[in-house]
């Protein structure tokens, strides 16, 4: 189908893949448990929008650019650890405010849209991202398949979908064993300041990238 070969054997290792905890799982587990099952579903949208940027600029064969240009690979590079390291430092620096009500919870001060972006972004300008992609969804593309691009795509999509139902799941499981913290002001100041951590954590990791 597509020239997709061993699709079991795709599906597995991406459920594996997907259930690892990583900085991913940390961002929609700290934003459900700051602002309840809609700001998680909404931060899993967000990294599921981000990987979809990836999954068709590898079949437009941008993402196989960017591993062959040191500068286009410099150049995403530098503005994903910017902006990731920007936020960052932002949550770090974020004050106690009254939010901890019973009329507004803690974290309900946050947009939805802010966090979706957030997670969008922090994948979209994330060129490890790309190039895990470029790695990971050829080997079940066969060589002999008439749409390498089509079966690239619906490798992709797979991919994301699975993805994004566990981390729903996640966001679901966390808002839900979350409640009573969502009360604390306190607690949600040094959530917010771990996701900062966890942001410029990732800015250092990918300035400190190199391309291969």
């Amino acid at each position: 189908m597509l020239g997709i070969q061993e699709l079991w054997l795709f599906i597995l290792s991406g459920l594996l893949l997907n259930i690892t905890p990583g900085p991913d799982t940390a961002y929609i587990v700290g934003r459900s448990v700051q602002m309840g099952w809609r700001g998680g579903a909404a931060a899993a949208l967000g990294i599921g929008t981000g990987c979809l940027v990836h999954v068709f600029a590898a079949a437009l064969g941008l993402s196989a650019l960017l591993a062959a240009s040191s500068v286009a690979f410099t150049a995403v590079k530098w503005a994903g650890a910017a902006y990731l390291c920007f936020i960052g430092v932002k949550m770090l620096l974020s004050r106690s405010s009254p939010l901890a009500t019973d009329a507004a919870p803690a974290g309900a001060i946050v947009p939805l849209r802010q966090v979706f972006w957030q997670g969008a972004l922090t994948n979209a300008l994330n060129p490890k991202v790309a190039l895990f992609f470029l790695a990971f969804l050829p080997q079940f593309v066969a060589s002999e398949a008439p749409h390498k691009a089509f079966a690239f795509v619906a490798l992709g999509l797979i991919f994301i979908f699975n993805g994004t139902l566990w981390c729903l799941g996640v966001a679901a499981f966390a808002a839900k064993a979350a409640g009573r913290v969502r009360q604390s002001g306190r607690a949600m100041l040094w959530i917010d300041r771990a996701l900062g951590g966890v942001f410029v954590y990732l800015g250092v990791r990918i300035a400190l990238l190199q391309a291969r």
